[in-house]
């Protein structure tokens, strides 16, 4: 591990002074410490925000939901009003590491977390988002779990969060204060796809930090679940995911919320089977159809093509287990 400065900022005012002057943001240290550890980041200074009051979730006034960057993932998932109003947050969270994990590692640190890909984290071997220009390894190596969406001639690494693909599903803002001032970037803006700058990953400036996630109202009655499929039932990362939130009136889908996770470079909103599915009424043959936009411009590479089947198997069954007409 290289030299750092450690330093705990007492408030906001502090955590931004040094986090302008180039200091990394830490709080429960779950992703950056491991990292730093396999010597992939090498930050001079950490800047400790744990102390920020910043562990709050509230409903808004329109009936969103606003979850505070530093509520920890155990907190997140067990909060009765997340799992009342967004259980597809809640599931996700459950499902997305292990007891110990979730009770240290934070909401905002969460979204923040930098690919599992093993030649990011191999330093010996070529990885663009490492080390720009010096290619990707992973492009003719072994790459039975990376992208299949999303991806470039520079990268295909896929973005390991599971709460982050229900923030992509329900269109979630993420609020950020730096230096200028205050600002929010909706989530599917927050997190980038790598094209020919992979190194780039969020949408965050210099000393910007995230204050908090929030999630909109939307229509009710609304049902929602995440499902994940891995080579493991104990913790492991995605093959595929689902996020899906469904609001039916009348025997009719009005709305639809549908992101996949494991498939892309970032959390993967489907547009495309959202649209199937509105002004339908729930069938077995409906959920079937739509399931096969899913993988619609998908890329597989030479050990990754099972993943366009599971991918839309993995939609069709958790449409099916949210809208019920198994």
């Amino acid at each position: 591990m290289y030299p750092f400065t450690y330093t705990k900022a007492a408030d906001t005012r502090e955590a931004l002074n040094a986090g302008r002057s180039g200091g990394r943001y830490i709080a429960g240290g779950t992703t950056l410490v491991d990292l730093m550890r396999e010597t992939v980041e090498r930050p001079e200074a950490l800047v400790d925000i744990s102390a920020l009051p910043l562990r709050e979730v509230t409903v808004t006034e329109r009936g969103g939901l606003r979850i505070g960057a530093l509520v920890r993932m155990a907190e997140a998932a067990a909060h009765p009003k997340v799992r009342s109003l967004y259980p597809v947050i809640s599931q996700a969270l459950e499902l997305s590491a292990s007891a110990q994990l979730r009770n240290m590692a934070s909401i905002g640190g969460n979204i923040m977390q930098r690919t599992r890909c093993t030649y990011f984290r191999d330093v010996s071997a070529d990885c663009n988002k490492r080390e720009p220009g010096s290619g990707c390894a992973a492009l003719h190596g072994y790459n039975r779990t990376h992208a299949i969406l999303g991806t470039s001639d520079d990268c295909v690494a896929t973005h390991p969060s599971d709460v982050a693909v229900a923030f992509a599903a329900l269109e979630a803002t993420v609020h950020l204060l730096g230096p200028e001032g205050e600002r929010r970037v909706a989530f599917a803006d927050f997190l980038l796809r790598p094209g020919d700058t992979p190194q780039r990953e969020q949408a965050v400036r210099q000393g910007e930090l995230i204050t908090a996630v929030e999630i909109p109202a939307l229509p009710r009655p609304l049902k929602s679940g995440y499902l994940k499929v891995r080579d493991r039932q104990s913790y492991e990362f995605a093959l595929t995911s689902a996020a899906v939130a469904l609001h039916v009136r009348g025997g009719v889908i009005q709305e639809a919320k549908v992101a996949a996770g494991g498939v892309g470079t970032v959390p993967w909103k489907l547009p495309a089977v959202e649209l199937y599915l509105v002004g339908e009424r729930p069938s077995k043959s409906l959920w079937a159809a739509a399931a096969q936009q899913a993988a619609v411009g998908a890329r597989p590479l030479a050990h990754n093509g099972f993943k366009v089947e599971l991918l839309q198997r993995t939609v069709e069954r958790q449409l099916s287990t949210v809208g019920g007409m198994k």
